[in-house]
């Protein structure tokens, strides 16, 4: 994993007890991809956040040593398995670990677009043990209306990814710094806004730009967004696998002067 060690945190910094706020990539691939889990990643503020949890991520979350019965809020963009399968096995854990495992967790706050509540209700209903979890649990449903996580403020906005299914991206707020999470997302003004000003713009990088996608952004399209919005810097993420056959980074930066990363598995970025 690329890890920030404390020893490269300064003094005053260590002295503080505050942390800045960092990324860590769960999944930077797709649902079926031969060497990347699928969508999925850790940011840590004050809070332990997950933003979606697709396929393969939930081993990646245990190796980056954060407890994750402490973990207490999971934000999904949307609900295509690529982003919330891991979800479920997180879950059914939770439950044998509270109920036969001896430990206690905290409540779990599940975070969404439109939809949440009643799929997730569904999945609760049907899952053999899950509608008895001895641990609350609260589902909301989320838009555009800002809300806080103890001291960080997240900001959902809707995007726009295929017909039908609500989608949303993050903007996460911590003490001066903000990572905007585009979610899937194609080119629109929302996504603009949303990232206008971020530090850190993670964005759906599904094709390389001479292979463009529907339903998705391309690289020269996460560069013309990273260009546009002003972001401090741009990580290409969420690879199909046509994706890695060719240069994103470089095509991203046709559009983008920034600095831009290739997004891998367990990378982490400090804000």
């Amino acid at each position: 994993m690329t890890e920030v060690s404390r020893c490269d945190y300064s003094a005053k910094t260590l002295a503080s007890g505050v942390l800045p706020m960092r990324l860590t990539i769960l999944g930077s691939g797709t649902n079926v991809h031969p060497t990347r889990a699928a969508a999925g990643y850790l940011v840590r503020t004050d809070q332990h956040i997950l933003l979606d949890f697709g396929p393969r991520t939930l081993m990646n979350l245990i190796k980056t040593g954060v407890n994750r019965h402490k973990i207490t809020h999971l934000l999904f963009s949307h609900f295509h398995a690529d982003h919330f399968s891991d979800f479920i096995t997180f879950f059914f854990d939770a439950i044998i670990y509270a109920k036969y495992g001896g430990g206690h967790r905290p409540g779990m706050t599940l975070i969404g677009p439109k939809g949440t509540i009643r799929l997730l209700r569904s999945i609760m209903r049907s899952f053999p043990s899950f509608d008895s979890a001895p641990f609350r649990v609260t589902l909301r449903e989320v838009s555009s209306k800002p809300f806080m996580i103890g001291e960080t403020r997240i900001v959902p906005n809707p995007v726009v990814h295929v017909p039908d299914l609500s989608s949303v991206g993050y903007r996460i707020e911590y003490r001066g710094k903000a990572i905007v999470y585009s979610g899937d997302t194609q080119y629109c003004d929302a996504l603009i806004r949303l990232c206008t000003d971020a530090d850190l713009a993670v964005l759906d990088c599904s094709f390389p730009a001479n292979k463009p996608g529907p339903a998705h952004l391309h690289a020269g399209q996460c560069g013309q967004v990273a260009k546009e919005a002003g972001v401090g810097q741009l990580v290409l993420s969420h690879f199909y696998p046509i994706a890695d056959r060719y240069d994103v980074r470089v095509q991203a930066a046709e559009q983008y002067s920034g600095k831009i990363w290739k997004g891998k598995d367990l990378l982490t970025i400090r804000v």
